[in-house]
């Protein structure tokens, strides 16, 4: 029964969680930031930053097919296959923020990500991600968390 009642507030919190960091964008960041929508799937969240005001997105995702479903929105100015984890292709400091919804989990996208989404956004940026609280210690979110902070990189 535990495991039913936890997929169940798994799925309707994937359905409040864009909403949520599309509310947290608007409140930190102008309406002509450059923003990574870094695991960006079937667009969900570039097109909920659109209809609030932001126009200058770019969509990254390790799927070809999830790219595909974004390009259907019609809100991403450029579309690019990387992986999370890996070194990202795009230059130090190419974003005023990058957001992550439900792509730093198991199985998608490690701790070691945030390295680079720091090194990609300019320094004063913003960095939004969705993370379950289980995965904060386990899965090496916090370490990065510290080893950034002590770094000077991150400053929550």
């Amino acid at each position: 029964m535990g495991v039913k009642l936890r997929e169940g507030l798994d799925r309707r919190l994937w359905l409040v969680w864009p909403a949520i960091v599309c509310h947290s964008r608007s409140q930190v960041c102008p309406k002509d930031s450059r923003i990574l929508d870094a695991g960006a799937g079937t667009g969900l969240v570039g097109q909920l930053l659109n209809e609030h005001g932001y126009h200058d997105l770019v969509a990254m995702d390790l799927s070809e097919g999830m790219l595909d479903q974004a390009r259907k929105k019609n809100v991403y100015g450029e579309f690019q296959q990387m992986v999370m984890g890996e070194s990202l292709g795009f230059p130090t400091d190419s974003f005023d923020a990058a957001l992550s919804v439900g792509v730093l989990t198991v199985g998608h996208a490690p701790a070691s990500s945030l390295n680079e989404l720091v090194r990609v956004v300019r320094p004063g940026g913003h960095i939004i991600f969705t993370l379950r609280p289980d995965l904060y210690e386990d899965g090496g979110f916090k370490e990065v968390q510290t080893m950034l902070e002590s770094e000077g990189k991150w400053k929550l």
